[in-house]
């Protein structure tokens, strides 16, 4: 009989790039685990673990995986299944995998797709973290809303016609994942009248944050790591 424990899987927000955002109960985690595995584009450096590396006591497995972005649902799932394996593999030999995450798994997080492969199977604890969501309206000074405001979350490669729609609705709007998409985003801005009220930052809370003027942005140079913010009219 196969009395093999299986390893638990972890998946630790490690925030937005500060690493002093780091939650205590992440730091712990980190720290014991045998397996550290996280996740970056092909030939670049993980950003997750760039955050975390100075806690790293040096002992570790890594593992490095990769979820490419912007593919058909199905052609996805595939590469995906495959990426996650190693992972997969470690757990079922026993051993705990933490896996890191920018800002918090759950939202919009690279977790979210080893979530769905492997905690039916595993043992499987989510550690919140720091989201940009909240990095960004305090690094721009701006408090996002008050009281009663509505707030929304738009996706930047939305249509023009769904983001305008969302826009109208709302008191306060964070867009997020801007990169190509950002001169679409201004030009729906200036349409609505908000423009006056966006603020556009990159690289939140980290040594390469910039905040810059919403027209004076170069959308060539626009990264994924963005956001235009647009706080609430009201002031209570």
């Amino acid at each position: 009989m196969n009395t093999k424990t299986k390893g638990r899987l972890y998946g630790i927000g490690v925030g937005p790039g500060d690493p002093e955002l780091l939650t205590l109960k992440a730091l712990r985690l980190l720290r014991a685990a045998p397996v550290v595995a996280y996740q970056s584009a092909i030939d670049k450096q993980s950003i997750a673990r760039a955050i975390v590396a100075q806690y790293l006591p040096g002992n570790q497995i890594e593992v490095l995986f990769h979820l490419p972005r912007a593919l058909e649902p199905e052609k996805a799932k595939s590469i995906y299944d495959q990426e996650i394996q190693p992972i997969a593999d470690h757990l079922a030999a026993g051993r705990d995998v933490v896996v890191l995450c920018e800002g918090d798994p759950f939202f919009y997080g690279s977790f979210m797709y080893l979530f769905t492969r492997l905690s039916d199977e595993y043992q499987t604890e989510v550690v919140p973290g720091v989201s940009s969501l909240m990095a960004c309206p305090v690094a721009l000074g701006v408090p996002f809303t008050y009281y009663t405001d509505i707030l929304t979350v738009l996706p930047a490669p939305l249509p023009a016609e769904e983001l305008t729609t969302h826009l109208l609705i709302t008191d306060a709007a964070a867009i997020m994942k801007l990169g190509r998409h950002f001169t679409k985003v201004r030009d729906i801005l200036h349409k609505l009248g908000l423009a006056s009220r966006a603020r556009y930052i990159e690289r939140a809370s980290t040594s390469q944050q910039r905040i810059v003027p919403l027209d004076e942005v170069d959308p060539n140079e626009v990264p994924y790591f963005s956001m235009i913010v647009i706080p609430t009219k009201n002031r209570l």
